[in-house]
């Protein structure tokens, strides 16, 4: 089974090249997802509360998503601080969940299962992945998408700046696919990498 991540700048397309594969037979695997998830967790809501205080928890002892942004998005070493801890709580229950899931699907015979994470590379999963797909977009495209997500003003540089910088980044990836066109120029580029990398079980 080839273990394929994604990664790219904030807003670059990774989630379309992720449906894309999985329509040519791949299983995706969805840390935001995975994440929302883990926000369910009881343990999980308790340590958010134990840390930040019950203000961080709705009525229905959920956590707030926006509080949570705004402590570790913060552009401050207290920000940085914050949001090393919480990737402290949740990266290692992803991890561990990921795993398994990768061993179920390789126990049932599965051609392809992709990562898509938007911290592969800071939380030091690359190791788990076969091919890193390089997803390339124009910033002023990733700055449009991000904005239509309803982020406000600076929250754009906020994240990114949380993240790897983008060249060093792209210095780990062993395929690139350009997202700036249409879905169906996305399509085709996806499916010229399965078939090299994956269909004929090219082992590099």
């Amino acid at each position: 089974m080839k273990i394929i991540g994604l990664i790219g700048g904030i807003a670059s397309g990774k989630s379309a090249v992720a449906a894309a594969l999985r329509d040519l037979g791949a299983v995706v695997l969805d840390a935001d997802a995975a994440v929302r998830q883990q926000f369910s967790d009881p343990e999980v809501c308790r340590l958010l509360a134990e840390r930040w205080g019950a203000d961080v928890l709705d009525d229905t002892g959920q956590p707030r998503r926006g509080a949570i942004a705004a402590r570790i998005f913060a552009p401050s070493q207290e920000g940085a601080a914050e949001r090393r801890w919480i990737e402290s709580v949740l990266h290692p229950r992803v991890r561990r969940e990921f795993e398994a899931e990768l061993a179920r699907q390789r126990e049932l015979g599965c051609q392809a299962a992709v990562v898509d994470a938007p911290l592969l590379l800071e939380a030091g999963w690359a190791p788990l992945c076969d091919q890193l797909i390089w997803v390339e977009c124009p910033e002023a495209t990733r700055r449009a998408r991000a904005a239509a997500r309803g982020w406000p003003e600076g929250e754009f540089e906020r994240r990114e700046a949380a993240q790897m910088p983008i060249k060093q980044k792209q210095a780990f990836a062993t395929w690139t696919v350009d997202s700036g066109g249409s879905l169906a120029d996305l399509a085709a580029q996806v499916a010229a990498f399965w078939s090299a990398r994956v269909a004929d079980g090219f082992e590099g």
